[in-house]
């Protein structure tokens, strides 16, 4: 066990996503590997699962992306 634990201090107006409580955090509360940002507002925060929800749509459709095509069967 570690005697001192470093926490990390947000810089003022930063805003997070907590991945594991599903809530906006201003400056990191939860570790790095739990959360989405910094973003410059809360509301930016607040979609932070909608903007992750648009890009992956994005980068699903976008062909620099897909080295596969449909006649390219799964598996090894």
């Amino acid at each position: 066990m570690a005697l001192f634990k470093k926490r990390t201090v947000g810089k003022p107006d930063e805003w997070y996503y907590c991945l594991v409580h599903k809530k906006v955090e201003e400056g990191p509360e939860c570790p790095a590997k739990d959360r989405f940002g910094p973003y410059t507002t809360r509301e930016e925060a607040q979609h932070a699962m909608d903007t992750a929800r648009e890009r992956n749509l994005e980068w699903e459709n976008d062909p620099k992306w897909h080295d596969r095509t449909d006649e390219t069967p799964d598996g090894p």
